[in-house]
């Protein structure tokens, strides 16, 4: 299959730290491990944010991260502290409100540094990078490649792309599966906040789609080499892509629901 017509999902879980709901954690980590599922697991360095503060520190959670690791599972860079610090959207958020957008260069590097310094002191490795609330800027761009980050997962666009700097771009616009249109689809999960139904909801799901689940690690193999300054461009200009791909995914529902219909009336007639 081309990869232009690949229709894909990732899964990611953000804000992964000691302090997290581990109860509901243990139920998703189950699912996963059964459906031979590797996730995007985006993790906090250095919790500071007290909203993610929902239980009692874990002990042996970076024990527990190289486990992860281990199973094949991607392990983010989830910014450094989650603390919010400015008033900045940056590249390709629409909330302004941000960790690294913003900041001094330098202020920037010394966050990237020790979170990458705990990464490295916990024996994990990662070249994957998300930032706390979407938001970092051009300066942030171009300091992971020297904190050894050669991935982005964040925008709203279709297709991963490499940039013209090398750095490669897979996108994240989902909150839930949905039908969608062919693309590389990240759908990001906060499992804080889920309750037992919205468990039940993401075992269906996951067990619907199972074979259309991708790991990170082969939507770059698919699209390494792959260069779009249209891709580049809708990345980077937020409005314009937030609307685009949302008008494409309710035309692309439309369409999927007539056909659905469609299909329903002749076989029932038939």
């Amino acid at each position: 299959m081309q990869p232009k017509k690949l229709k894909r999902y990732l899964l990611r879980f953000d804000d992964l730290c000691p302090t997290m709901n581990w109860p509901m954690w243990s139920e998703i980590e189950a699912i996963l491990v059964a459906q031979q599922i590797c996730p995007i697991l985006a993790v906090v360095p250095d919790n500071h944010d007290p909203v993610l503060q929902v239980g009692p520190p874990a002990e042996g959670f970076w024990e527990q991260v190289r486990l992860w690791q281990q199973r094949g599972w991607t392990i983010a860079m989830h910014g450094y502290q989650h603390r919010y610090v400015t008033q900045s959207a940056g590249l390709v958020a629409r909330r302004r409100k941000s960790e690294f957008a913003g900041l001094r260069s330098e202020q920037q590097e010394d966050k990237l540094r020790r979170g990458m310094k705990i990464f490295r002191q916990h024996g994990i490795q990662s070249q994957v990078w998300i930032a706390p609330g979407h938001t970092f800027d051009e300066a942030t761009v171009e300091l992971l490649p020297e904190v050894g980050i050669r991935i982005i997962n964040d925008g709203y666009f279709r297709f991963p792309y490499r940039d013209a700097n090398g750095m490669m771009w897979v996108p994240q616009q989902l909150g839930g599966f949905r039908p969608v249109p062919s693309g590389i689809w990240t759908i990001c999960h906060h499992h804080n906040e889920w309750t037992p139904a919205d468990l039940r909801r993401f075992r269906m799901d996951v067990e619907r789609h199972r074979n259309q689940i991708w790991s990170l690690d082969e939507a770059v193999k698919a699209f390494r080499s792959h260069h779009s300054a249209w891709s580049a461009r809708l990345c980077t200009s937020p409005n314009l892509s937030y609307y685009f791909i949302h008008a494409l995914l309710k035309a692309w529902r439309h369409g999927y629901s007539v056909l659905q219909t469609g299909r329903r009336f002749f076989n029932t007639s038939l």
